[in-house]
């Protein structure tokens, strides 16, 4: 079972680490006092981007960073309810399945119903306030929805009729057809198509007792969440399959520590690496502050939103860092990118390499079930904003196609060489594994300027990918991980949302 587990048979004879390769004295360009002047002066920039990402991430409201929140909370909302409606023929274990890994409905409602409060207290506006009270109503808190609308009086003429609506809708009188006649018009022109209109419509419907009407609105309601359906349960079933492959992946690599760790061995040296850490670290300093310099010139460019100059925004930030590590590192050790993070593999480690993919990203995928089932139990969850993308959502074909190419294929390279193939690495010079692995994936998370949900999930998912390098030598792995991580959530909010 020892060598045959994780089904990638017997581990081949790898490359031995050429004494050729190290050379015989340390090269220590940035030695001198000027040198470490400069160094300061450069870990002091990189210290104010990483404030100024924090202080913006703290102090500017998430709202703010949208043009039109209240279109896009509302859409999100409604297909999320939409989506978790449609199970409701649905076999048993599908519904559980849902509930399991998405949460169930009623926790998707108060969730809701926190976003809308925060919402219409940033913008006071009539159409959010009637979104919340719907969501009151149909949470099961139908006083809540009606004082609600009371607490609209006398703040303009749409409030009034909103508050009508709500009264009508979740109120103890009945309700007359002319009435209710008057009222469907009223909603038709307040609220578009989707989870918040046919769910009113309804209410309305059930208290004229107008059946008709209730059949359309419910065969307009099955329509709606069908559609959202034929998007997401390929999702649900391709993450389930990755979720179950790579768990048996994942026990195989479990029953193996302490025992066989070398299978997973894909390339040497590996970290740590053969280049000085006092070196390393001057070139991740200079080339990060490089790197900085340069994207504030291309996000302050006018025509930075030109979809071929977007592109490159990714590759420009990282050049300076990539070229001074060729030059300073790399070339000086006898080494190029491919035989220096372990970009080139042999044919008979691709099995291999699959296998050890599928179980990081089953163990990505469990530790974010895990931190979903803790946030719920403390009361604690990340901010709609940080996953909504406006370019994924509504952007037109280029702008999709850029901001996937810069998620799916861009930042697993470009991230995965600076934090993992550079900084890891040049922790690993003067650290064990766990500290270097933490060091290098909390500056990691905190680059991406998330809440206290998003800096764990990030935090994880970048532990994974250090310790798959530290353990294959080679940044294949987790550049494909993430790569997959990040597709995963691109076809989430475009299969939900788009």
């Amino acid at each position: 079972m020892r060598e045959q587990a994780l089904s990638i048979g017997k581990l081949p004879d790898l490359p031995q680490r050429d004494e050729r390769l190290v050379p015989e004295q340390p090269i220590a360009p940035y030695s001198s006092r000027w040198s470490l002047v400069v160094s300061g002066l450069c870990a002091g920039l990189l210290m104010a981007a990483l404030g100024a990402v924090l202080w913006l991430s703290v102090t500017v409201p998430k709202l703010q960073r949208f043009e039109d929140p209240d279109r896009a909370l509302h859409l999100m909302v409604s297909r999320m309810l939409e989506a978790q409606d449609g199970l409701r023929q649905a076999p048993e274990w599908q519904q559980w399945l849902v509930d399991w890994t998405m949460g169930s409905p009623a926790e998707t409602k108060e969730q809701a119903i926190e976003w809308y409060r925060e919402l219409v207290q940033t913008t006071d506006d009539p159409v959010a306030k009637l979104q919340l009270a719907i969501l009151l109503g149909e949470s099961g808190y139908e006083g809540g929805a009606v004082a609600e609308a009371k607490s609209w009086q006398g703040r303009g003429t749409s409030t009034v009729l909103f508050g009508q609506l709500i009264e009508a809708a979740y109120g103890t009188q009945s309700l007359e057809r002319t009435q209710e006649t008057e009222l469907q018009a009223t909603l038709a022109e307040a609220l578009p198509s989707g989870w918040f209109y046919n769910h009113l419509a309804a209410r309305l419907a059930q208290h004229a007792g107008d059946q008709d009407l209730l059949a359309t609105i419910e065969t307009q309601r099955a329509a709606g969440e069908d559609r959202v359906q034929q998007w997401i349960r390929p999702l649900i079933a391709f993450e389930v399959m990755c979720v179950a492959i790579g768990s048996v992946m994942l026990l195989g690599v479990v029953r193996l520590r302490g025992q066989r760790m070398d299978i997973l061995r894909l390339h040497l040296p590996g970290v740590p690496p053969l280049w000085s850490g006092e070196t390393a670290a001057a070139v991740i300093l200079r080339g990060g502050a490089f790197g900085v310099i340069l994207t504030a010139v291309i996000l302050t460019t006018p025509s930075f939103e030109h979809a071929a100059w977007r592109v490159l925004t990714i590759p420009l930030a990282y050049l300076p860092l990539l070229l001074l590590a060729y030059v300073q590192l790399l070339k000086p050790a006898g080494l190029t990118f491919s035989n220096g993070f372990g970009l080139e593999l042999q044919q008979g480690n691709l099995g291999r390499l699959a296998c050890i993919v599928l179980a990081v990203v089953a163990a990505g995928l469990w530790g974010e079930w895990l931190m979903g089932r803790a946030a719920e139990a403390f009361h604690v969850s990340n901010h709609w904003t940080e996953w909504f993308d406006q370019d994924l959502v509504w952007g037109a074909p280029a702008q999709l196609a850029v901001s996937v190419l810069e998620y799916v294929l861009l930042a697993p390279i470009f991230e995965e060489l600076a934090f993992r193939g550079l900084l890891f690495a040049m922790l690993r010079r003067r650290f064990d594994f766990f500290p270097a692995a933490v060091i290098s994936t909390s500056l990691f998370a905190l680059a991406h300027g998330y809440s206290v949900i998003g800096f764990i999930s990030v935090f994880w998912s970048g532990f994974l990918w250090a310790w798959i390098y530290e353990r294959t030598g080679s940044l294949v792995p987790g550049m494909i991980a993430h790569a997959l991580n990040n597709l995963l959530v691109c076809l989430t909010v475009m299969a939900l949302l788009r």
